[in-house]
Order: structure tokens, then sequence, then C-alpha cells
């Protein structure tokens, strides 16, 4: 569903023009992307961070928007978790200004891709989907790595939950966070570049 909801994006942007359920994407729009884990306290704000560090490193970050959030409210306002903030900073990230917040039925409408961190998470937003559309938008972040035909552990699709852990396995989480991002940005970035003049 994914490769194919990108093809479209390529074959729009080749076109010069994206469009979206909401009307036309104009060059100025950029694309949105929004990570979605439990509690926006650990692995969601570290796909977030990251994602949109490989954008701005690529010289896209004006091109993507990467967004978090959570399918509970347990943590709505507050920061990530300080092993999520240490673990990011320990790689050159910060994530210190992230705050939590729950995914909610207008994140369908105001994004374009909606990423799960795990299959549970991919169950529940998919059932929150009002109509197919959204429904399409929904993918896993592990399914990203798994393009590369050299890993080991292809049957793995979850991220776990770092939060019963120590530094340690956040720190593995964020490795995992990090090559799945590399994927899903490759993926994404031919819909994605600027139009061409």
């Amino acid at each position: 569903m994914i490769r194919e909801m990108t093809r479209e994006l390529t074959r729009a942007a080749d076109r010069g023009r994206l469009v979206r359920e909401n009307g036309p994407m104009t060059a100025s729009d950029p694309f949105r992307v929004i990570f979605v884990c439990t509690g926006n306290i650990c692995r969601s704000p570290m796909a977030e961070v990251v994602f949109r560090d490989i954008a701005a490193k690529q010289g896209l970050g004006d091109r993507i928007v990467s967004t978090s959030a959570g399918t509970g409210d347990w943590h709505v306002g507050e920061q990530a978790d300080s092993r999520t903030i240490d673990a990011l900073a320990r790689r050159g990230y910060d994530g210190s200004k992230h705050r939590a917040r729950q995914f909610t039925y207008d994140s369908f409408t105001d994004n374009d891709l909606v990423v799960a961190l795990d299959r549970s998470h991919e169950r529940i937003l998919k059932q929150w989907a009002r109509d197919e559309s959204e429904e399409g938008k929904v993918a896993l972040l592990l399914s990203f790595e798994h393009n590369d035909a050299s890993l080991e552990h292809r049957d793995v699709l979850d991220v776990p939950d770092p939060y019963y852990a120590d530094a340690r396995v956040f720190d593995e989480v964020l490795g995992m966070i990090e090559r799945a991002s590399h994927g899903l940005f490759s993926q994404l970035q031919p819909a994605i570049r600027p139009p061409r003049p």
C-alpha cells in the first residue's frame, strides 16, 4: 500500500502537482508524516526527531513536517521520557522540546502518512480510520527497514517498547528507528523533492 502511495506521489510530483484529499498540494506544501506509539514519550518522539533530522540533512527540511503522537492520553503535555532525551542526545539529536500529544481523527486529515511503531498501534489506527483512504495512510515503521535484503531479522516488525528497560535498550531502539527512518526517507524522497522548474 505504501509503495503504491509513494509511486503515485512521485508521478504527481513529476507532473508538477501533488494532490491530497483536501485539494491540490502546491510546491510550498510540505509532506506531513506522523509517528505513533503508545504514550508519545519514548519511541514516536525518537522517530519524529530522527526523521526531521534526516530531511534537514538532505536539504528537504522545508518539504517535510515530522510530528508524533500516542494512542493513549496518559502523558499529554509531558516531555519525552528522560531516557529518550538522553539517548537522542548521545547521537547528536535534540528531543528536549517535545511535548506528548494524543492521536485524533484530525491527525488522519492533517497528515499524508501515519507511521505506527508496532503492530498494536497499526491495528488501533486502522480501526480508528473512517475510510479506506485513511486506513491506507497507515504503515509500520520497520516495514521500511526490511526493504534491505541483507537484514538478518526480516520477521521483526515491532519496535520494542523500552519504557521498562535501561539506557542500553533505549539506545538499541533508537538504532532500529534510525535504520528504518532512512529506509522510509529513501522511499519518500522522490515524491517530496522540489518540483522541476
